[in-house]
């Protein structure tokens, strides 16, 4: 009788140090979980035959650094706490996949600035005022007159200025991500199996694309269609008005910070093609300020409850807070109060002074809150709609697609 040789297992790098390390970043003690899988029998939005959160916390237990990274099921948890509810040995999993996308961060970036501000509150604060003082002392440095019959923002600080510098962020911002992006989507399209020849080499290939991007954009990332579904889906949430579920309260964040990003970048265009000069007067139906308008109402109001459901601890996802999660959440909150301030400036009579030194903190402060996008949570716009394309072609392959 001949033996059969079985092909040898590849080799799997493990670091018995992940673990350690992703305590830092604010996970609990999970060394009483036994893998009973309870977490992912409970899990809303565990897919039929997904075993997150147990696989994170197994790979983070064993030290499989690469398999965690790789794992588009770290990126679709909501964090709602269902898990860590049901959880008979109180491992606490949902914050322990909180601490493991603050850690897949800090690994996919490559000037270790978002873990010194994940694990250093003291480098955390310290980045955020000196970034703020910088900006404001070198837009100050090149400040002009006040006019005193109309507030002239542009002609204080002129336009050519704040744009160039603009530029400047976008640029040191798209190169100190991109490097993370490609990583993950290297990690993640090579442990799910798809490569760009699969996803746009053929006809087929291209339509699975498109509704990929369409689910993990338009329905997850601007609908979140399954956050509302799933995760606001027990009593509590229930019980609360509509407007105060996380799932629209997220999706008005969301909504808020692109539309304001999108009319930036809309006027700023048409200042390009002299159609309209930065700054011109206009009345608040224009559709750039309406725009800017309506986006800035949702980004306040959505900041807003999630400053006091953190304060408050009102949830589970919210029970324990980083320091970079409070700096992130005064950035945006800053820029969208001063921002409305400065409209509300521009239509009354005169031109008061404090319209002027508003300008330059909302400018400051924006321009800050861009640089430091791929070192903070709000990295998730990126990262998650990549895991959530990989979700959806997954779903197709299997014929599960709604």
């Amino acid at each position: 009788m001949t033996a059969t040789t079985l092909p040898a297992a590849a080799p799997v790098a493990v670091d018995m140090g992940l673990y350690p390390e992703i305590q830092k970043f604010g996970a609990t003690d999970i060394s009483a979980c036994f893998s009973c899988g309870t977490c992912s029998a409970t899990c809303p939005m565990s897919q039929t035959d997904g075993t997150f959160p147990r696989r994170i916390i197994r790979y983070a237990q064993l030290g499989m650094k690469d398999a965690l990274l790789s794992s588009k099921e770290l990126w679709t948890c909501y964090q709602c706490g269902e898990c860590s509810d049901s959880c008979p040995t109180k491992a606490d999993p949902s914050e322990f996949m909180a601490a493991t996308r603050r850690y897949a961060i800090a690994s996919y970036d490559r000037t270790r600035i978002a873990k010194a501000m994940y694990t250093n509150p003291v480098v955390a604060t310290a980045v955020a005022v000196v970034l703020a003082l910088f900006f404001a002392l070198f837009f100050l440095s090149s400040h002009g007159s006040m006019a005193a019959d109309q507030l002239l923002l542009w002609k204080f600080i002129p336009e050519d200025v704040v744009h160039t510098t603009g530029m400047v962020v976008m640029a040191l911002v798209f190169l100190a991500g991109i490097v993370g992006v490609i990583a993950m989507i290297r990690d993640v399209g090579a442990k799910e199996g798809v490569s760009v020849k699969d996803a746009l080499g053929s006809g087929a290939g291209l339509g699975r694309t498109v509704r990929a991007l369409w689910y993990a954009v338009g329905l997850e990332s601007f609908g979140q269609v399954r956050f509302r579904e799933e995760c606001d889906s027990d009593e509590t949430a229930k019980a609360l008005p509509w407007y105060r579920q996380r799932g629209v309260v997220h999706m008005m964040v969301v909504w808020g910070f692109m539309g304001l990003f999108a009319a930036t970048i809309l006027d700023y265009g048409l200042a390009l093609i002299n159609v309209k000069a930065t700054g011109t007067p206009v009345p608040v139906w224009y559709p750039i300020r309406l725009l800017g308008t309506v986006a800035g109402a949702s980004l306040l109001y959505g900041v807003s409850v999630l400053i006091v459901d953190r304060y408050r601890k009102a949830n589970r996802s919210v029970t324990s807070s980083m320091p970079a999660d409070w700096v992130l959440l005064a950035l945006l909150w800053v820029t969208a109060i001063t921002g409305f301030s400065i409209e509300l400036a521009l239509y009354l009579p005169g031109a008061p002074v404090w319209g002027y030194w508003l300008f330059v903190v909302h400018v400051s402060v924006a321009m800050e809150l861009v640089l430091l996008a791929p070192f903070m949570k709000l990295a998730h716009v990126i990262y998650r709609p990549i895991a959530l394309f990989y979700v959806s072609l997954a779903q197709q392959a299997k014929g599960t697609t709604k």
